[in-house]
């Protein structure tokens, strides 16, 4: 389970930065940097860039990934952006827009 959690009814526009992992059910827009993970659950939306060790997309995201372990595009999401991780996956389902960067 997830340290912090953004709810569905919340909307946060700015900058999250943490070391903890983040679970997002609602919507942020701004920039999310945190040191653990961050999992955007379906029905949720980010407008951000989004930094994390790793980061997992069931939901919306608008905006660049960058993980330094691995980025997951699960079946049904969405994201326009570029993403920057050593380990990628794109479900069946998933819809990406943007390039792809696997250097270290």
């Amino acid at each position: 389970m997830a340290s912090t959690v953004i709810g569905s009814s919340i909307v946060v526009d700015g900058e999250i930065v943490g070391d903890d992992d983040l679970l997002v059910l609602g919507t942020v827009k701004g920039r999310i940097s945190v040191r653990d993970s961050v999992v955007v659950e379906s029905g949720a939306a980010v407008e951000a860039s989004v930094e994390a060790s790793a980061i997992t997309v069931e939901g919306s995201v608008t905006g660049d990934l960058r993980a330094s372990d691995r980025a997951d595009l699960r079946a049904g999401s969405r994201v326009v952006g570029d993403i920057h991780a050593p380990r990628i996956h794109i479900a069946d389902g998933a819809s990406f827009r943007g390039t792809v960067d696997m250097d270290g």
